[in-house]
This record gives C-alpha cells, structure tokens and sequence, in this order.
C-alpha cells in the first residue's frame, strides 16, 4: 500500500513540475546593467543551423557569458536573440526565442530601430 502511495506522489510531483510558469514568473529582472556584449567571431555559415548568438544572462547574483552556438534551423522560423530592457528601473532579460516569420518580420532583430521588413541588414549586431 505505502508502494502505491509513494508511486502516486511521484507522479502527481513530476506532473505539477512540468506546468508552465506564467511568463513575469519566469522572467529575469535586477538592478545591475549587463556588461557590455562580448566580440564573437561569428562562425562561416552551415547549411540547416543558424548561429545563436552568445549574450549576458543572470545567474545567482551575477551576469553570466552564456557563448553563442549552433542550432537547427526552423523552417518557416526566425532567430530572435537574447536581449537585455530596461523597465521600471530595472534590467530586464528577454530571452531568445524562435518567432514565425509573419511575426518576425516585424520586429527588429538586431535591434537599431528599423523593423525588419525597412531593414537591408537586421541581422546586423554591431549596428547599435
């Protein structure tokens, strides 16, 4: 019987772990500026990858290199990297995510403050 009980809180503790936060739950705010992005050498590109990457994420109390890497395309999907906002007197990390290409084109990924579909380069990192 104490097998049965112990098999079902298991499930019941795996299954209540997998439910999503809701997203201001999950999200990173502090009061300290990210350092300024480290220089990367962007890597020759890979048919079927797309390049993500590196930026500065949080973690304990400090900001973390976290290095750019290579990934699978999505077909139909677009990159958007990670970025660091400020909000309400604090930094605030967006993180990367993949976006579908409808929705895509309307951002501005590199983020110079010319939406994608005006963009000639908006992949462009160091236009800042």
């Amino acid at each position: 019987m104490w097998k049965r009980k112990l098999l079902l809180g298991a499930i019941v503790s795996a299954s209540l772990g997998a439910v999503a936060l809701p997203a201001a739950a999950a999200g990173i705010y502090v009061d300290i500026a990210p350092p300024a992005p480290r220089y990367e050498v962007t890597p020759a590109p890979r048919a079927g990858y797309v390049w993500i990457p590196g930026y500065w994420d949080y973690e304990g109390h400090r900001h973390v290199w976290r290095k750019g890497h290579w990934e699978h395309e999505r077909h139909g999907y677009t990159w958007v990297p990670s970025r660091w906002e400020q909000r309400d007197g604090k930094w605030a990390l967006e993180r990367g995510r993949w976006e579908h290409e409808h929705v895509a084109s309307n951002h501005d990924r590199d983020a110079d403050g010319v939406p994608n579909r005006f963009d000639n380069h908006p992949d462009n990192p160091y236009r800042r």
